[in-house]
């Protein structure tokens, strides 16, 4: 999140050149501080992840336009060079940035009641292009119903025909564009380049379990097994500040800012007017002649909602915070997903297991650093697929990722043997929790509570999880590699020691979301209206995963820079992109569970 230019910066750029009339239109001081020379923009963008990254190359377009991109991390880059910061740009270096708080937010959930009173660990990105650059680089979009039911559930026009149109307007992916890929946007796609047998087993065992092949999850047909999309360009992470943000930077009406942490909003009555900021121990501001918009991210866009003095009017009181605007749905609908691994020894040496001895990681670091291939250009997450948990269930519910190794506590400790395994987990769980600020001060991390397995039905559904990837890992196809089970183990057999074991091993797959709630002005918990502006306020917006109504059946990347795009050109004024009557694929029937 957070900040701006510093006065000497923005008397450079606003003295008489050649440019100065457009740069002094661009950022100029506010009308009510212009003694001071406060500096002053057309949009304030708190945050520059995911959605962050998007809106400022798009509001950017219109070159009577100004944007502040505010980042409370680093660059991702160090000194201009990838390979310098090739903990980000690695896409098998993922881990690293997962273990340590260099660019990351580093949340930890409240004890869970119904996991053993574990606290769950939170990597959010603190960094240019946020989580996308700290995550699996997996491009998964979610069901088409799943954008159906925003709709139903009041944010109008967020329907699958009104949202496809901007998820191909973002991609470009390497095998063309489609109905339903795009083929000219700046976000990279691809598919898996290392052709490794124990990926092919993983499909060809979903085969002779009776799921079907998918040739697209993110097209006609969700439903299956089949080879994931990544955002992986040459060899190299493609986040959006790779994608979005750096190709940008040389615009005369984007000023970007790091290292900057957003204190509140600064409010004219119901009117957003601008932000405040700290940067290197000093308090600024900046001024927005047209909007503020947070997006921050499903925590600290709320977090700053609250600190500014919008949220649930009594939590605030008792914190000592001014009201701005009660509105009891910031924090509250917070929803995640949970997964768990589900883990094989392998017979043959080919996981990954070596590849992570120090000989090896030297010699893949090398190649990755030289021309960027080989084992350091791949997540190793190249196959997965959705099924559906029980029957009569419309679409599916249950999501695999599949990974030819061992991963122990969020990949903080080594692995031990040859192994592989599915990460599994439930995508549309009733289990709702909420986050509030724990005190006034920015700094102080807020409370979060996403009450995980908190209902029956949720349970249920993980058992399942576990008992259908043992099905799978059971098939022909993992015959030549199929060694003792790691995890559950042979000793976990009944429902209730399959319960104990989730309790004890599930964790979050880092998609908490749907804390702003976009809805109908009639909904007294929705935050956003259709047109992501926050209710009851102006030249206000939230624009990132917070503001989904309901999580979708799968990651959120995707989604997130989705939201984005929509939302610029909501912004900009255009009307929206539409694309009716596209197929979607149906099971021949819902009386069996596959």
């Amino acid at each position: 999140m957070i900040c701006f230019l510093s006065l000497q910066l923005l008397r450079k750029i606003c003295r008489p050149s050649t440019q100065s009339q457009s740069l002094q239109q661009c950022f100029s001081a506010s009308a009510p501080d212009r003694n001071q020379r406060t500096p002053s923009v057309s949009y304030v963008v708190v945050g520059a992840g995911s959605a962050g990254c998007v809106l400022a190359n798009r509001l950017t377009e219109d070159a009577h336009e100004s944007v502040l991109l505010l980042e409370a991390g680093p660059k991702d880059m160090w000194l201009g060079s990838l390979r310098l910061s090739w903990k980000i740009h690695m896409p098998a270096a993922l881990t690293y940035n997962l273990c340590d708080d260099k660019y990351n937010w580093y949340y930890h959930t409240l004890p869970q009641a119904h996991m053993n009173n574990r606290a769950l660990y939170w990597p959010r990105g603190r960094v240019w292009g946020g989580s996308s650059s700290l995550n699996a680089m997996v491009y998964i979009r979610g069901h088409a119903e799943d954008y159906n039911r925003w709709h139903r559930e009041g944010a109008a026009g967020w329907d699958y025909q009104h949202c496809l149109p901007y998820f191909r307007k973002a991609q470009c992916h390497e095998l063309g564009e489609n109905r339903y890929r795009g083929g000219r946007g700046p976000l990279h796609v691809s598919r898996g380049k290392t052709n490794h047998p124990l990926h092919k087993a993983f499909i060809e065992a979903g085969r002779q379990a009776g799921y079907p092949f998918t040739d697209d999850m993110n097209g006609y047909q969700q439903e299956g097994l089949g080879w994931m999309d990544m955002t992986i360009y040459k060899g190299k992470r493609w986040s959006t500040a790779s994608a979005y943000l750096r190709p940008v930077l040389s615009r005369p009406n984007l000023k970007t800012e790091v290292r900057c942490v957003a204190t509140r909003i600064l409010f004219d009555g119901g009117r957003a007017v601008g932000v405040e900021y700290t940067q290197n121990g000093q308090k600024k501001k900046v001024f927005a002649e047209k909007e503020v918009i947070l997006s921050g991210g499903a925590i600290n866009s709320p977090q700053l909602l609250m600190l500014s003095g919008v949220g649930n009017a009594d939590d605030l009181k008792e914190l000592g915070i001014p009201v701005v605007q009660h509105l009891p749905g910031v924090g509250s609908n917070l929803q995640d997903h949970l997964e768990l691994y589900v883990q094989q020894q392998c017979t043959q040496p080919i996981t990954l297991y070596k590849a992570q001895k120090p000989f090896h990681m030297v010699k893949i670091g090398l190649e990755w650093l030289s021309v960027f291939t080989g084992y350091g250009a791949t997540a190793h997450l190249e196959s997965g697929g959705f099924i559906r948990s029980r029957p009569n269930v419309t679409h599916p519910d249950i999501q695999f990722h599949f990974l030819p190794s061992q991963v122990i506590d969020h990949g903080r400790i080594a692995s031990k043997i040859e192994a592989y395994q599915v990460h599994v987990g439930p995508m549309r769980s009733t289990s709702i929790g909420w986050m509030k600020l724990k005190s006034p001060n920015p700094l102080d991390h807020p409370v979060l509570q996403p009450n995980y397995l908190s209902t029956d039905i949720d349970v249920w559904e993980f058992r399942q999880c576990v008992k259908l990837s043992r099905e799978i890992f059971a098939q022909k196809a993992f015959d030549p590699f199929r060694g003792p089970e790691v995890q559950p183990g042979p000793q976990v057999q009944s429902d209730a020691e399959i319960d104990a074991f989730v309790r004890q091993k599930a964790d979050s797959a880092y998609h908490p979301s749907c804390t702003c709630k976009m809805g109908s002005p009639s909904d007294p918990m929705a935050v956003v209206g259709a047109d992501t502006r926050v209710l009851g306020l102006d030249r206000l917006r939230v624009v990132d995963a917070s503001i989904m109504p309901s999580i979708v059946s799968g990651n959120l990347n995707a989604p997130t820079i989705m939201i984005a795009e929509k939302a610029a050109d909501i912004i900009r004024g255009r009307p929206p992109l539409v694309d009716p009557g596209v197929p979607v694929y149906q099971p021949p029937t819902l009386e069996t569970q596959r």
